[in-house]
């Protein structure tokens, strides 16, 4: 497969496109630079915060921010668009109609991922934001694959967006405890097979051996997908 850019579509936030870019090189099987991928990132946080846009109705603000970010991706000439962003898949169909360079569609890869790994049928927890849950982007493609889409209840819900405001965009706590605790809840008491974190700030966060094998992290499948259709290979 021939080499080909990737552009990136980052500052939702700036670390989860930072730890994007990490991951990105670290799973890139490359023994020198030109091996790795040529990417064209644009770190763009001034973009409205997608919670807040779902939840107002108002997706033409973030339709039009994000119009110029693809007008210049198609300029330097990429041949695919990731968004580390799970939130804004929201508008994936408005965003690739937009452009006519693929996007990599984050949340569907990710739950092809899981049925492929778990089965259909199988019940699937999620750690998102509120918009992410109340978009029901995950929900549709849960359907898709015949997969049980479980959702937090309140107050599960929210503790993971004080992990996700709080702790990681607010840069106060990335330890692994309180995430591993709310895995443990859904896995251990409410008996899902796996949870999904479906927020890259939940990627910026290390959890041990024993949580990270009952957790599908989309970030992961992100990096793998774009890895793929760049002409790259996996480490092992």
């Amino acid at each position: 497969m021939d080499n080909k850019k990737l552009g990136v579509i980052g500052g939702m936030g700036p670390q989860a496109t930072s730890v994007f870019f990490e991951k990105v090189i670290e799973h890139t099987a490359a023994s020198n630079d030109q091996e790795h991928i040529d990417m064209v990132i644009l770190n763009h946080t001034g973009l409205p915060d997608r919670t807040q846009v779902i939840q107002k109705g108002n997706k033409e603000d973030f339709l039009e921010a994000i119009s110029g970010d693809l007008r210049l991706l198609e300029m330097a000439g990429v041949h695919h668009i990731a968004i580390p962003c799970n939130t804004s898949h929201y508008f994936f169909e408005d965003m690739q109609r937009m452009t006519s360079i693929p996007l990599i569609h984050m949340v569907d890869e990710t739950m092809k991922q899981v049925q492929q790994r778990f089965g259909a049928g199988s019940k699937v927890g999620i750690l998102a934001t509120n918009g992410t849950i109340s978009s029901g982007i995950y929900r549709l493609s849960a359907e898709k694959y015949g997969l049980e889409l479980h959702e937090p209840k309140k107050e599960l819900q929210q503790l993971a967006m004080e992990i996700i405001y709080d702790d990681v965009k607010g840069n106060k706590d990335v330890s692994p405890a309180k995430l591993e605790a709310l895995i443990h809840t859904l896995v251990y008491e409410q008996q899902c097979r796996a949870v999904i974190l479906a927020c890259t700030e939940l990627s910026c966060i290390t959890l041990t051996d024993f949580y990270r094998e009952c957790a599908i992290d989309a970030m992961d499948v992100l990096v793998e997908r774009s890895i793929i259709l760049s002409g790259k290979t996996l480490t092992r």
